[in-house]
């Protein structure tokens, strides 16, 4: 349906915004079986649902194609975050600006009394956040007694933040012949129970596609061994170079440390999690669209409502609690038409339960390993030639410098050292731990000697969850302060692994991993010594291990399992 159907105004005011058709989700709601209905609405973030719902209660707001004087709120947009509702209120702002639309924001960190004062002047449209709303409803600023329409945009993520209670007391203040549209990306449960209290009558509308989750946004799926992730940010921003990309971690301690990391190496990076005040969340936005930082970290929490025009990156550090969130998280790239790619990293034992991630999105990834240094320096020379062979315009003074440094140096070693001068302003690629370049087998059977009096370990992870020496050995090394060379035989079971160390250095081996224990708890991998304790010359003490030997099984050697398994 195209915009020519719509009110003049909102028509003109599209195209002057260079909006020639509608996308899928705007075309919805100005059909003729949407109009005057509630609406449930499923839609992805840059989707273009704002303008879509701000077309969508034109029909409530206009009267012969303009709006009445300004008093009592005839519209409420509620939106879960600060950075979301002022977004809202500039689109809306353009969208009604023929008709002269008066639009007040209420949200967090702003004057409150000054939200106060732009109430009590009349407004035609409200958007403001939820506990800043509910705060004015009680103090009897805001007057929702005429309100025609309410829209509840990302309601989803607004009940995961704990914002149910205030949004039953602020519809609860509406009257119960206004329409109520409800846009969310997921529809879990809770959203049902919502719509079903508040809506009459509800159409729902579908717009994410049935193939995958987001059609402008590439997925791919990183498998790392646990102790490289870190490496592989590192590589992945080395290699993508994005313009701005946001790497989402599970807890702001992580946020943290990936953050300081990441600084250290070079990296114009800023920090988002909840632990952040919102002028430092605004000082950390504005670098990002001003071009003084290209990273962000960031926590699911903290990163909702944020709209960065030159995002085209998304790295899911830690992988998402479940589908929804993965694609609440893929959706801050890849908006409006704007191609994105989104990348998860996925520590070799949790790739199963990724893979059921993935299907249960409908999204379909592409699955790789971490680039190596030397695919990024050749992507750093592609990007280095293509920088200093273009056009550039020069002045009097640049000519002047040119030839006094032609007369002398040679032209190749100025043209080399502008080489140099371009490579050290970039963070080093990182050596990954694992390589992949082994399979661990031929590794493990050439260090057998010298293994003639060894100490058994015990871990919880095996055949069943993808348990691989390449991941395995580097493991080891971070979690007991050993090399690869001090690991012996590797023997994987179908739910457990059994490694051997040589006896010297088993005390100092598990006095590292009940140090390192809590920092590396969130793998949920436990390492100790075989049969709860007893450590012995050559091989587990107490039960045998399946396939090590007892009744049916082969014969057992006299230094433990020998060879590695995989």
């Amino acid at each position: 349906m195209p915009f020519s159907s719509l009110p003049t105004l909102l028509s003109e005011a599209l195209g002057a915004r260079g909006y020639a058709a509608p996308t899928p989700v705007q075309a919805a709601v100005i059909e003729p079986e949407a109009i005057g209905r509630d609406l449930i609405v499923s839609a992805q973030t840059g989707s273009g649902k704002t303008v879509a719902f701000g077309i969508a209660m034109a029909g409530e707001l206009l009267e012969d194609g303009t709006l009445p004087p300004p008093r009592t709120p005839l519209a409420l947009v509620i939106a879960p975050t600060r950075e979301l509702a002022l977004q809202v209120s500039r689109e809306l702002a353009w969208l009604y600006e023929g008709a002269r639309a008066r639009i007040s924001t209420c949200v967090g960190g702003m004057d409150a009394s000054r939200e106060r004062r732009s109430l009590s002047n009349g407004a035609h449209i409200v958007v403001g956040t939820p506990g800043r709303l509910r705060d004015h409803l009680e103090r009897g600023a805001l007057d929702l007694s005429s309100l025609r329409v309410a829209v509840l945009d990302e309601a989803d993520e607004m009940l995961d933040m704990g914002f149910r209670e205030d949004l039953e007391e602020i519809l609860d203040a509406t009257p119960n012949e206004r329409r109520t549209l409800l846009f969310s990306a997921t529809m879990p449960r809770p959203i049902a129970q919502l719509a079903k209290r508040y809506q009459r009558d509800a159409l729902r509308i579908e717009t994410i596609g049935e193939e995958r989750g987001h059609a402008d946004i590439a997925y791919q799926a990183v498998t790392v061994a646990p102790a490289d992730i870190e490496a592989a940010v590192v590589n992945l921003l080395r290699l993508h170079e994005a313009e701005t990309a946001i790497l989402f971690c599970a807890t702001r301690d992580n946020v943290r440390h990936l953050h300081a990391s990441l600084v250290e190496r070079g990296f114009a990076a800023v920090a988002l999690s909840g632990e952040h005040s919102q002028n430092e969340r605004n000082h950390a936005l504005q670098a990002l669209r001003d071009g003084r930082a290209r990273v962000c970290v960031a926590t699911d929490v903290a990163a909702r409502g944020i709209d960065l025009p030159g995002l085209t990156l998304v790295v899911h550090v830690e992988i998402p609690r479940d589908a929804e969130t993965l694609q609440h998280r893929s959706g801050r790239t890849g908006r409006a038409g704007r191609k994105g790619t989104a990348i998860l990293l996925v520590p070799y034992p949790r790739r199963r339960r990724v893979e059921g991630m993935l299907r249960g999105a409908r999204i379909q990834a592409e699955w790789r390993r971490p680039p190596t240094p030397e695919e990024i320096r050749a992507g750093d020379r592609e990007r280095l030639l293509a920088a200093l062979l273009q056009p550039v315009e020069v002045d009097d003074e640049d000519k002047a410098l040119a030839e006094k440094l032609m007369a002398e140096k040679p032209a190749d070693e100025i043209a080399a050292a502008l080489v140099r001068a371009h490579r050290a302003a970039m963070p080093q690629p990182e050596e990954m731990v694992d390589s992949g370049e082994r399979d661990g087998r031929s590794d493990q059977r050439e260090r057998r000697a010298g293994f003639e009096d060894t100490a058994w370990f015990r871990m919880n992870v095996g055949r069943r969850q993808n348990a691989d020496p390449r991941w395995l050995m580097p493991l080891l090394c971070r979690r007991g302060h050993i090399t690869r060379n001090e690991i012996g035989a590797i023997r994987i079971q179908p739910n457990e692994t059994l490694f051997e160390v040589p006896s010297a250095i088993a005390a100092r081996f598990a006095a590292a991993l009940k140090r390192t224990a809590a920092e590396h708890a969130d793998d949920g991998i436990e390492i100790e010594p075989a049969e709860g304790g007893a450590m012995s010359s050559g091989r587990p003490q107490g039960r045998a291990p399946a396939g090590a030997g007892g009744p049916g099984g082969p014969r057992r050697h006299a230094r433990g399992p020998k060879g590695p398994r995989r």
